[in-house]
């Protein structure tokens, strides 16, 4: 019996004879990588191989033959690989995907009859047993093989046939059990009882949705002058220095026109001076909204010869996409059953307590006017900015939004340009962040931010690398935000700032920095995560030579993620013994590229800890010989054995090692 396509079965106490014959004879059960049955689909990048498991079984000691399936839904043809019998009914396998898009991938599994016929044959023949009758079976599979195939294949199995009549009986089981045989019987297989499981999703995307290192300006700053304005012109200025850095995303906060109404001055005041630039965030005025470029950055023309400059250091400039209006944005006289209106005529304002945005209002998504032709208004507003150029998008408070509006827009969005790349600003629940991701966010913020001890950062990374999160969520490890100045850096000094950048860089593939950090900017608003004289609500210039910046250290930083394949991803981090609270040690492997990270949580003290080398993971004895290679300085090194001692000093709390075997 052959299922012909997969059965959505449903519990049933009594069963009817007539559906009990139609169920597939083969178990194939818990398939990963799967997110909630297969109702949204697996994260991967192209070129990657995705590994794929599963448990099949079936009635008896027959031996099975179990493939996985999958192709590009853009294409109709389907490639296939075997899984690898593990033992204990589960099965294993790898597939790549080479190109972007979204693919589908399903297991298939049937009863191999001539590899249950070798393995018993063998069984037989080492165990003295006559097995004439079972040499006659073997000739008898080779007949059916070659009646039911044509031209070559055909040929070559009644070669094959006339071979073993002519042999002796020894002679017979070694051409049975040859390679060349089992290829040819099983291109000639008939599958009994193939089974299908479902197919499920896999969206593949380009590799800067898993490996990319983020800097993030507001151009207006880029100015010698907090009395002028900067502009896109004179951000050409900092990009020599960004690429030198080392850093291949440029984020830009909203660069659209900002609303008088209610503006914010200086730290979020309520009240703002004439010359005040009011917050990026306040989008809209009579100048445009969300479509329109603020008319002191520049021309339409200005921003598209930064993009091309840009790229040319190598730089993408990502927007962002901030779905909330100032009280002067057009859509509130064009469209106002988009909004939620007070019975005195007056409009909410935004807030996120304690936090209040009094400059900011939000639009309805589910308003009677605002089905759907506001859902089409913010989907236009995106694919008119991608056509501009822009393929990256930061996108503010994504979890104060329609999770079924996020679904549609990204779908409907990378349905005509699959190489965007959507990353959510959301500092919400667990579920939410994951839901996020389910729905089409290719990264996401993340609590990094605040995970400063051992225990909370090794909880975090582990969490981070097991399902459902490694299937879904893309973690960006920020270090800062113009919104976050984290009590950590409040007042560990330079080496705090060395520690936070260490574990983002070496933490995930991921990872981006807010213009300053750099110079280890810290001064808070006091009591709050906040920084006083905020850039959101006044033109900061700097000094970026100023002394005590970290600069070089995080251009070699990296430099060390680019050079070493191992750190292209948060996936595989493994967690590794050193025996001091104050120091994380943790490892990643990609192939033989294996780095050895060690960080100091402690910016005021060194800290001393002996520490295991994972000779295991490389086959290697405890008393074995590695060499190792520091990767901030390039001093090499032989260890001897596993155990090994380090002393790390807050000048440089942290150690970056490559070992290989001798």
């Amino acid at each position: 019996m052959t299922v012909e396509k997969p059965t959505e079965q449903q519990y049933q106490a009594h069963l009817p004879l007539s559906q009990a014959l139609l169920l597939p004879r083969i178990a194939i059960e818990s398939i990963r990588p799967v997110l909630d049955g297969g109702q949204f689909a697996v994260k991967a990048v192209a070129g990657q191989e995705v590994e794929v498991a599963c448990k099949v079984f079936a009635d008896g000691h027959d031996k099975l033959a179990v493939r996985v399936r999958w192709h590009n839904e853009q294409q109709d043809s389907w490639a296939s690989q075997a899984l690898e019998d593990q033992g204990n009914d589960g099965w294993l396998g790898r597939f790549t995907v080479p190109e972007v898009g979204r693919y589908r991938f399903c297991i298939e599994a049937w009863i191999d009859q001539f590899a249950s016929f070798c393995y018993e044959l063998e069984k037989k023949h080492l165990a003295g047993v006559a097995v004439s009758l079972e040499l006659q079976e073997g000739r008898s599979h080779v007949q059916q093989a070659a009646e039911r195939s044509e031209g070559p294949l055909r040929e070559q199995l009644l070669g094959l046939q006339r071979d073993l009549s002519g042999l002796l009986e020894a002679e017979q089981v070694a051409l049975f059990l040859s390679e060349s045989s089992a290829r040819l019987m099983a291109e000639a297989d008939h599958r009994p009882y193939l089974s299908l499981s479902p197919e499920y999703p896999l969206d593949v995307e380009r590799l800067q949705a898993q490996f990319a290192s983020w800097y993030e300006l507001f151009p207006r700053s880029i100015t010698d002058d907090p009395a002028r304005h900067g502009t896109f012109n004179d951000v050409h200025s900092r990009l020599p220095m960004i690429h030198d850095m080392g850093f291949d995303v440029l984020y830009f906060p909203p660069i659209h026109p900002i609303g008088r109404s209610h503006r914010k001055g200086p730290n979020n005041s309520l009240s703002a001076g004439p010359d005040d630039p009011g917050s990026p965030y306040a989008i809209g005025s009579e100048e445009g909204g969300h479509e329109a470029i603020h008319p002191q950055l520049g021309s339409r023309e200005d921003f598209r010869r930064l993009l091309a400059a840009a790229a040319d250091h190598g730089l993408e400039i990502a927007l962002d996409f901030a779905i909330q209006c100032s009280q002067d944005h057009p859509w509130l006289k064009q469209h106002p059953g988009w909004f939620n209106w007070r019975p005195d005529g007056t409009i909410k304002y935004a807030e996120n307590p304690p936090k209040k945005y009094q400059d900011i209002v939000n639009v309805d998504f589910y308003a009677a006017e605002a089905i759907p032709s506001l859902w089409l208004e913010l989907r236009d507003i995106v694919i008119g900015w991608v056509e501009e150029g822009v393929k990256t998008f930061r996108v503010d408070n994504p979890h104060t939004k329609p999770l079924p509006f996020w679904q549609w827009l990204i779908g409907e969005v990378r349905r005509q340009y699959p190489e965007v790349i959507f990353l959510a600003e959301a500092f919400t629940t667990p579920a939410m962040m994951a839901r996020l991701g389910k729905v089409g966010y290719t990264q996401s913020y993340t609590y990094f931010t605040w995970r400063n001890t051992k225990s909370e950062l090794s909880s975090y990374l582990a969490e981070l690398n097991q399902p459902p999160w490694r299937d879904c969520f893309r973690p960006n490890f920020f270090v800062n935000t113009p919104d976050i100045n984290p009590q950590f850096l409040h007042d560990s000094g330079r080496p705090g700032f060395l520690i936070r950048a260490v574990l983002a860089t070496m933490g995930s593939g991921l990872w981006g920095m807010y213009s300053g950090f750099e110079l280890c900017e810290s001064a808070p608003v006091p009591g709050k995560e906040e920084y006083l004289d905020s850039e959101k609500y006044q033109i900061r210039p700097r000094d970026f030579s100023a002394p005590g910046n970290i600069i070089a250290e995080i251009a070699q930083l990296n430099r060390i993620r680019r050079q070493n394949p191992a750190l292209h991803s948060h996936l595989g981090l493994k967690l590794y013994n050193a025996w001091n609270d104050h120091i994380l040690y943790f490892g990643k492997r990609s192939g033989d590229n294996f780095v050895l990270v060690a960080v100091s949580l402690d910016p005021f003290n060194p800290q001393e800890a002996h520490f295991e080398l994972p000779l295991w993971e490389m086959g290697l004895a405890d008393d074995a010989q590695t060499q190792g290679e520091d990767l901030m300085n390039g001093h090499r090194w032989t260890w001897y054995g596993k155990t090994q001692f380090m002393r790390i000093e807050p000048a440089q709390p942290f150690g970056i090692w490559r070992i290989t075997a001798t």
